[in-house]
């Protein structure tokens, strides 16, 4: 769990500071550019970021439905080579999943409006800039990015579920763990799926609360992922009230 939960905590850093920096120096210039390699580059990470903590979430599912629906055998199944195969297969569904969008977009001929109208370069807003009829572009985007989203969704819940019905037969304090622990995991799925779901549903179609969400999605999403997951944690709870009565008591 802390082997995932540290990778999870990793690709958050890298989702919230992708573009970050650059959107803190826009704020405080007038004119606000990027070159054609760094927008590429932006939408290269996102999605590779995103891709990677989609299959993270699954992972991780994964490894709770083993702790809860079998814990006898949790250190068997979940070894370090399960938990090591897991983190690296998601990074490469996260590097396919975004080589695949943008190998159709590198190409494309740029030569009218050429603004970006959000605080970073995202795949559908920098279609729509392209001289070119790019509707069968956009059904290959949405296809992509829908079959990702939508798989590690319906696996997630098929995930819970399982878990829930499990739960059914066993003892009231297992299910009050359970809850607890799958509370923090929706939680964070939530946060994670909600703000995607919503811009990608109309991906071509601007609406001003897309601005907030983008900025929901790559900066305090990710910050809140590990502070959900601490704060559901007992050991971690745990190990700061003592490290606070220490600092109380000196």
């Amino acid at each position: 769990m802390y082997f995932l939960l540290t990778n999870l905590s990793f690709i958050d850093v890298c989702l919230s500071t992708f573009a970050t920096p650059k959107m803190i120096v826009d704020f405080l210039k007038e004119q606000k550019t990027i070159s054609f390699e760094g927008c590429m580059a932006q939408i290269f990470f996102l999605h590779a970021f995103a891709g990677g903590e989609t299959m993270l979430l699954v992972a991780m599912a994964y490894d709770r439905y083993v702790a809860i629906c079998r814990p006898l055998h949790y250190a068997i199944i979940m070894n370090v080579r399960k938990c090591t195969g897991l983190v690296v297969g998601s990074w490469l569904i996260g590097v396919l999943h975004s080589v695949s969008q943008l190998v159709f977009t590198i190409n494309l001929p740029f030569c009218g409006p050429n603004k970006v109208d959000s605080f970073f370069c995202d795949l559908p807003l920098v279609i729509k800039l392209a001289c070119t009829d790019t509707y069968i572009l956009e059904i290959l985007m949405l296809s992509d990015s829908g079959l990702m989203a939508m798989s590690g969704f319906v696996l997630l819940l098929i995930s819970y579920t399982v878990i829930l019905v499990t739960l059914r037969c066993q003892s009231s304090a297992g299910m009050v763990k359970a809850r607890a622990t799958l509370t923090a995991h929706v939680t964070v799925v939530t946060l994670f799926f909600g703000p995607t779901i919503f811009i990608y549903a109309s991906p071509f179609s601007n609406f001003p609360v897309d601005k907030v969400l983008s900025i929901f999605y790559i900066v305090f999403t990710p910050l809140l992922n590990p502070l959900i997951y601490t704060l559901r944690n007992k050991e971690v709870m745990s190990a700061m009230q003592k490290l606070r009565r220490r600092q109380v008591s000196s």
